[in-house]
């Protein structure tokens, strides 16, 4: 793992009708490295949905409710990708969320702390036309997928950070009739490594 850089980020926050900048720090518990093939990781430093048997996606939702409003830009591609009111509910609710079980529904709560920076850090742009009418008009010009790394601790009995699990998922975002670009869900995840301190 290489060492920490720090990273200023531009989001976008909406007040009223206009998109507002604001510049923001990293925040206290997320940060990004790069692991040996200069990859961009997300790194978590905290657990925040715990459920032992199952998450709590009302909890998860009511979390994210928090970036409704905001943007933020594809550092790769240079392209602003906006959240609205939908998001949370898709991420929550969706069928590939529904299917998730375990450590990988753990994984997907998890990674709500870190949403701006999963969109900053994504990488691997992949285009599809739409195909689907009822996507006619919030995805008109398309979807766009991408990669996402990001990596969560695992904690001992004593409550210390033991080792990372590293997660890829594959971002999606729709490409709407007014021209925007709107962050949809987090699909397809999977582990990739796990790393001992």
């Amino acid at each position: 793992m290489n060492a920490l850089y720090v990273q200023t980020r531009m989001i976008h926050v909406k007040s009223e009708t206009e998109w507002k900048k604001k510049i923001l720090f990293e925040s206290e518990n997320v940060y990004i490295c790069t692991d040996d093939n200069n990859n961009k990781i997300v790194t978590i430093s905290s657990i925040k949905f715990k459920g032992k048997r199952s998450v709590d996606w009302k909890d998860v939702e009511g979390y994210l409710s928090r970036y409704r409003n905001m943007s933020a830009k594809i550092l790769e591609k240079g392209c602003e990708i906006r959240i609205d009111g939908s998001f949370a509910d898709e991420f929550c609710w969706s069928k590939d969320t529904k299917k998730l079980m375990g450590a990988f529904a753990k994984a997907k709560a998890n990674a709500a702390q870190a949403i701006i920076e999963l969109i900053e850090n994504a990488t691997n742009e992949r285009y599809q036309p739409n195909m689907e009418q009822k996507h006619s008009s919030n995805a008109k010009y398309g979807w766009y997928r991408y990669t996402c790394r990001f990596q969560l601790p695992v904690m001992n009995e004593a409550g210390d950070i033991e080792r990372f699990n590293q997660f890829r998922i594959e971002m999606v975002i729709r490409h709407a009739s007014d021209h925007n670009r709107y962050l949809y869900d987090f699909v397809n995840i999977k582990k990739e490594t796990s790393k001992p301190l």
